[in-house]
C-alpha cells in the first residue's frame, strides 16, 4: 500500500499528525508513505524513516501569483501517476483539499462540521467525523489512520516513540550549553502577540530557576526580547538563529523546554523532552499532558471555535508557578 498525507502547515500542526506514522508502519506492513508539505516546513520530516518521499509545495509563496499557482497545480498533477491507495488530508483546508483531490481519486478528510473549512470535505471520497474543539493530536491521528481501518488509543500515543530526527550538527550547538547546569530552553515567540508570554515573566523564570537558560528566535521583533531578556540575566544566553534540523538538536540535547503554545514546544513533546507550555487564547486540548509534558493555562475561558487574539491573559500566569514546575520536572 503506498498512501499520501497531505499536511501542509504549520510547524506544530505537523508535529501534531507525524505521531501517526509509527503506528501506519506497525499496522500495515509494507506501507510507503509520501507527505505533501509547505517548503518551510520540509525539513521538520527530513530524516524520518517513517516517510517515504517528502514533497514540497509553494502555495504560500505563490498567493499572489496566479499564473504559477495554475502551473505548480499541473506539477502536483503528475504525482497521481504514483496511483496512491489513498490521498489523506490532515489539514482540512480548501488548498489542501485541491492538493489532495490533483493527486488522486481515492481521498479522505474530515467531514464537513469537522473540517476547519467545511468546504473541503466536497473533495473527498471518505470522510471522518472528529469535532473541532477535540484534542488537536486525536483529531490528526484519527483522520490519518482511521481511513486505513484502524484506530490509534490514547493509551498507544502516551507510550509514543520519538519521531523527530536530525543529522549531526553538535558543532554548531554544543558550544552553548553547560557542563555544569541544567539546560532549559525557551521559545518566547509565537504568530500572535496575546499567545506569548511578558518578557518580564520570561526573565522571572530565569532567575528563579538560576540555570543555564538558552533562549530561541525566529524574527527580528523576537530577537529583539531575547535580547532584552539576556541583558538582565546572567542566566540567560541567546541562541543563534537556528536551521530546523539545528533547532531539532537542541531541543534533543537539553533538559527542558519552556514556551508558549507554539511549534517548539510541541517538538519537545515529539522528542520525548520535558516541556512545560504556556496557554493563553488557545486551548490546551492541543496537546498530551504527561508526567513530563505540562500545561499551564491563564484564567480565561477559551472557546475553541473562536479564538479571541485580544485575550492577553496569558501574563497572569504567575512565574512562581512555572518556576515550581520547571524544578520538578529537572529533578
Amino acid at each position: 500500500m503506498r498512501i499520501a498525507i497531505v499536511k501542509l502547515s504549520a510547524l506544530g500542526d505537523i508535529v501534531h499528525a507525524m505521531v501517526a506514522l509509527q503506528f501506519l508502519k506497525s499496522h500495515i506492513k509494507g506501507i510507503k508513505i509520501d507527505w505533501f508539505v509547505e517548503a518551510a516546513f520540509a525539513e521538520l520530516l527530513a530524516d524520518n524513516p517513517d516517510v517515504g518521499q517528502i514533497n514540497v509545495v509553494n502555495l504560500k509563496a505563490l498567493k499572489k501569483n496566479k499564473k504559477g499557482i495554475f502551473k505548480h497545480f499541473k506539477e502536483l498533477k503528475c504525482f497521481s501517476e504514483n496511483d496512491y491507495d489513498w490521498i489523506i488530508d490532515a489539514q482540512g483546508l480548501l488548498k489542501s483539499a485541491v492538493v489532495s483531490r490533483l493527486l488522486g481519486k481515492n481521498t479522505a478528510g474530515f467531514d464537513r462540521g469537522s473540517a476547519r473549512e467545511g468546504l473541503a470535505a466536497m473533495f473527498y471520497n471518505k470522510t471522518i467525523t472528529s469535532a473541532y474543539e477535540n484534542n488537536t493530536i486525536d483529531r490528526n491521528v484519527q483522520v490519518i489512520t482511521e481511513p486505513l481501518g484502524f484506530r490509534v488509543s490514547e493509551a498507544m500515543i502516551m507510550t509514543k516513540r520519538p519521531f523527530l530526527f536530525y543529522r549531526d550538527c553538535s558543532d554548531v550547538y554544543e558550544k552553548y550549553l553547560s557542563e555544569t547546569k541544567k539546560n532549559i530552553v525557551f521559545a518566547i515567540g509565537s504568530t500572535w502577540e496575546s499567545r506569548n508570554y511578558p518578557k518580564e515573566h520570561f526573565l522571572e523564570v530565569i532567575e528563579g530557576l538560576q540555570q543555564h537558560s538558552l533562549i530561541l528566535w525566529a524574527t527580528a521583533q523576537e530577537k529583539e526580547r531575547a535580547d532584552w531578556i539576556a541583558q538582565r540575566s546572567l542566566f540567560a544566553k541567546v541562541l543563534p538563529k537556528l536551521t530546523m534540523n539545528a533547532l531539532k538538536a537542541v531541543i534533543a540535547n537539553t533538559d527542558l523546554m519552556i514556551g508558549n503554545d507554539t511549534g517548539p514546544t510541541h517538538m519537545a513533546w515529539g522528542l520525548n523532552k520535558p516541556s512545560i507550555t504556556l496557554f493563553g487564547p488557545t486551548p490546551v486540548s492541543r496537546i498530551y499532558q504527561t508526567e513530563i509534558n505540562i500545561a499551564l493555562k491563564s484564567p480565561s475561558t477559551v472557546n475553541p471555535l473562536k479564538l479571541n487574539k485580544q485575550d492577553f491573559s496569558i501574563a497572569e500566569i504567575p512565574g512562581t508557578v512555572v518556576v515550581e514546575h520547571a524544578q520538578r520536572l529537572l529533578s
